[in-house]
């Protein structure tokens, strides 16, 4: 291969083509309007918009609610990220310090948002314990995500933070776990997840929406919610799936009819 063709390899992606959010959309509080439609479309409908958008790998593998029947979580990504620890760095008394990334995190995550903790999958140590939930929740955090888990689940279900994991995890945070960057891309679930996407939990489990698709994929998750109310109505009735769902431009002319006429049958 020529030095010619080996640069011309090398050459970076144009800024144009890179989808990262700016530093000014980071911590932009997300409209009501977007929240809402997501949390009644729910994530498994999201993920199936955002395959329109040709992304596929937006559902946190192994990640589920701390308590079923909660309310859905949305809201946009403030990241922590953690690697193993090291015996000489993490003691109690170096966690105790105001400089502590982790205990900078449950001060720092803004209002509205969902802090997105990445814990490399480990349950060795903590990633947060029943007094920074308390915190979150008087500092109107929307809630947590992390592939490790928590300790002190009962107390933390009890403050009604919605809260995400693989599963219990009691021993100490530095046990296990040190915290490295606040607000950098991270991975959690084997999705990524860069500050400022828009995060969305519920019984299904929890998606991770680009900050730039947010409102499009909410719009039409939430027309597709709606046309499935439709169906499933339908289907009650014995309808057949086959031109039902997915929909047709036939049954879809016959939702809109459903809907102007003040979607009689549904309660």
């Amino acid at each position: 291969m020529s030095g010619e063709k080996r640069a011309r390899r090398a050459e970076p992606v144009p800024a144009s083509t890179v989808h990262e959010p700016r530093p000014s959309t980071v911590h932009e509080p997300l409209s009501s309007t977007v929240r809402e439609q997501l949390a009644r479309a729910g994530s498994s409908t999201v993920a199936n918009m955002l395959l329109r958008h040709g992304l596929r790998n937006v559902l946190m593998a192994g990640v589920h609610p701390l308590t079923r029947g909660a309310a859905p979580m949305v809201g946009p990504a403030s990241t922590l990220r953690f690697i193993p620890a090291r015996e000489d760095l993490d003691t109690l008394a170096t966690y105790a310090s105001s400089e502590n990334l982790h205990r900078r995190a449950i001060e720092e995550c803004p209002s509205g948002a969902v802090l997105v903790i990445d814990a490399f999958g480990s349950r060795g140590g903590a990633s947060m314990g029943d007094m920074m939930a308390a915190r979150l929740v008087r500092r109107g955090v929307s809630g947590v995500v992390t592939d490790g888990g928590y300790r002190d689940s009962g107390s933390i279900a009890g403050t009604g933070l919605p809260c995400f994991h693989r599963g219990n995890a009691p021993a100490a945070t530095p046990i296990a776990l040190h915290p490295v960057a606040l607000d950098e891309p991270i991975g959690c679930g084997g999705v990524a997840v860069y500050p400022g996407d828009v995060v969305l939990g519920d019984e299904d489990g929890v998606a991770v929406i680009p900050r730039r698709l947010a409102a499009e994929v909410a719009a039409q998750a939430a027309d597709a919610a709606a046309y499935e109310e439709f169906a499933a109505l339908e289907i009650r009735r014995g309808r057949s799936l086959f031109g039902l769902f997915p929909s047709t431009p036939e049954s879809r002319q016959e939702y809109d009819t459903w809907a102007a006429s003040g979607r009689p049958g549904w309660e």
